[in-house]
C-alpha cells in the first residue's frame, strides 16, 4: 500500500482493543502484527526520503559552506506531516489490508 495515499489520522486516536483483536483473538498477537507492519512502513518511508535527499547531498568536507536548499526543506516538511507508521499500520489492519498468518496456529490445526 502506498503510505502517501492513506486515510490514516495524523494524530493519535484512542482505539477499542477488544474490537481490534477480534480477528486474532489475542491482543498481543494483534499488537505484534501492527508493530511488524509499522516497521515495514517506516523502512519504506526512510528509504524513500533518503533517495530524495540524496540529490542534495554535498560531498565536500567544508564546514564553512552550509547551504539551505528550499526544495530539501519542503521535502522534509512533507514527510514530517505524514501520519506516523504506527497509525498507518493500524488503519491498514482495521481496513483488512494487512495479510498475516501464525504458523503455530496452522500447525495446531493440522494435528
Amino acid at each position: 500500500m502506498d503510505y502517501k495515499k492513506t486515510n490514516a489520522p495524523t494524530n493519535t486516536v484512542t482505539r477499542d482493543m477488544m474490537e481490534l483483536c477480534e480477528d486474532t483473538g489475542n491482543v498481543y498477537e494483534t499488537v505484534a502484527i501492527i508493530g511488524k507492519r509499522a516497521n515495514q512502513i517506516a523502512v519504506e518511508m526512510k528509504n524513500d526520503l533518503s533517495k530524495k535527499l540524496q540529490e542534495f547531498a554535498s560531498y565536500s568536507d567544508n564546514l564553512e559552506e552550509v547551504f539551505e536548499n528550499r526544495e530539501q526543506i519542503e521535502i522534509s516538511r512533507y514527510y514530517e506531516k505524514l501520519p506516523k507508521p504506527t497509525l498507518i499500520a493500524t488503519q491498514e489492519y482495521i481496513e483488512g489490508k494487512v495479510y498475516y498468518r501464525n504458523p503455530a496456529k496452522e500447525k495446531e490445526r493440522l494435528q
